[in-house]
């Protein structure tokens, strides 16, 4: 009977080594599964939750309601980063990311079988649990993404962190395609009726498969050399999370600002992009699709209602998925040239173009169609491109024996005051301005400003001493 390979050994220093491809797929499974279920819970919040969560409030509520809860998770993501960071720092990185990847595992799939407001009894109950379960979500992805970026940086050969680093920012757009095609394919194949009934619920149960996979590669791994000098040179810090306040507050505000446009982007691409452009273009459209799903259109409805781009559902998550191909392929992009020009360098021009893309929204969404798909294309390739870097310039801000706590923290607020907000602030701007994105666009340039002064204020960390400063 085979064995399972073998850790390398590196000839140099006899310690072992987890093998190339296994680190570059733990870590990129591991995120993919993490993102996979987070979309699928940011697509339902748009397409299905409001009806079936907030039945009796009218569509425009529902939808800020079904974001307020989408943005539960990013108040839990600190929490989660202050969990897993500290077990993280402590006792290793391997069980931790087993841990976090189980939570998260649990949590989508028991919203898959959770009962909606619509059945008798579950009006309180429903909505109640949503939350809660949301709230572990945010959990999991507040420790996920920090150990899988050390997982894949903490193994990576001298010069390639930040190309190692993209394998794990890959799972997001990966993640993304998989849950968008999925919902595409339900959309497709079913009624409205049964999609409503049902058929939303496949995706958040089917993410069992994809977490049985992840567990089985990453239960596989061994802990990484840079922790295990942690370890063996007795510097585990008994409280991470006091360490990084008192002693690493200049790296994490830093750090929480550089990520900071990346997730205003990212959201705003993502799930603002869907409601808008799929939001009939005008009053006599809202009505008719309210009653073509059964659903009433009220006087106070007709006189709250802002117009979007009118695109039919399926077609705008196709256009989605195409500028999340981009998102992919730049972020691979980044690594390369992150290593070669620097992370600061690389990041500070990015960052202009975010600032630059956000005052195009109107001109580009005023061409309709056509404009809205080189929209999603600009922006999803500034998205891979300033996502890539980060899960190497944030962990490289730290010294390792308080890094993943350190990284989290820092990733994990700039998601509380970048991601949490942004689809709620964007619905709300453009209800403001009467469906024009005008203040939508310069919200994000506004965004890019703070991450550009951050860069500024920030050193270069290409050439930190990664594997020795353990502080």
């Amino acid at each position: 009977m085979s064995s399972s390979p073998s850790p390398a050994v590196d000839a140099g220093s006899a310690k072992p080594l987890n093998p190339k491809g296994r680190v570059i797929f733990a870590s990129l499974i591991g995120t993919t599964i993490e993102f996979y279920d987070f979309y699928i819970y940011a697509t339902a919040a748009v397409l299905v939750f409001p009806a079936l969560f907030f039945p009796n409030s009218d569509p425009a509520t529902a939808l800020l309601q079904s974001f307020a809860v989408f943005g539960v998770a990013f108040v839990a993501r600190p929490l989660g980063s202050i969990i897993f960071g500290h077990f993280g720092d402590r006792i290793g990185r391997k069980g931790t990311l087993v841990a976090s990847l189980l939570t998260m595992g649990v949590a989508t799939f028991l919203i898959g079988v959770l009962p909606t407001a619509q059945v008798p009894g579950w009006t309180f109950l429903a909505p109640a649990l949503l939350v809660l379960l949301r709230f572990f979500q945010g959990i999991a992805l507040g420790g996920e993404w920090s150990g899988a970026a050390l997982l894949a940086t903490e193994n990576a050969p001298k010069n390639k962190r930040a190309v190692y680093g993209t394998f794990p920012q890959l799972g997001a757009p990966i993640g993304f395609i998989l849950a968008n095609l999925l919902f595409v394919y339900l959309n497709s194949a079913l009624s409205n009726e049964d999609f409503l009934a049902w058929g939303w619920r496949v995706p958040f149960i089917a993410s069992a498969v994809l977490v049985i996979v992840g567990l089985y590669v990453r239960l596989k791994l061994i802990e990484s050399h840079t922790f295990q000098q942690v370890l063996d040179k007795g510097k585990v810090v008994k409280v991470p999370l006091a360490s990084v306040f008192t002693r690493q507050w200049k790296p994490l505000l830093l750090g929480t600002f550089i990520m900071f446009a990346t997730y205003v982007l990212f959201y705003l691409m993502t799930s603002f992009t869907l409601s808008f452009g799929t939001t009939p273009a005008t009053v006599e459209d809202a009505a008719a699709a309210a009653e073509a799903a059964g659903r009433s259109f009220s006087a106070e409805a007709a006189a709250t209602f802002v117009p979007g781009l009118g695109i039919p559902r399926g077609d705008f998550l196709w256009m989605l998925i195409v500028g999340v191909v981009f998102f992919g392929i730049f972020t691979l992009v980044s690594g390369p040239l992150a290593e070669k020009f620097g992370r600061r360098k690389m990041l500070l021009a990015v960052t202009v173009g975010i600032a630059v893309f956000g005052l195009t929204w109107v001109p580009l969404f005023g061409a309709g169609a056509t404009g809205a798909m080189a929209l999603l294309i600009i922006g999803f390739i500034l998205m891979g491109l300033t996502f890539g870097p980060m899960a190497s310039i944030l962990p490289e801000l730290f010294p390792a024996n308080v890094r993943y706590t350190g990284s989290a923290v820092a990733y994990n607020l700039s998601s509380v005051i970048g991601a949490a907000p942004a689809s709620f602030v964007a619905i709300a701007l453009w209800q403001v301005a009467d469906g024009s994105t005008l203040l939508v666009g310069l919200y994000l340039s506004a965004a890019a400003a703070l991450t550009f002064a951050a860069l500024w204020l920030s050193k270069e960390t290409r050439d930190n001493d990664y594997e020795n400063d353990i502080g």
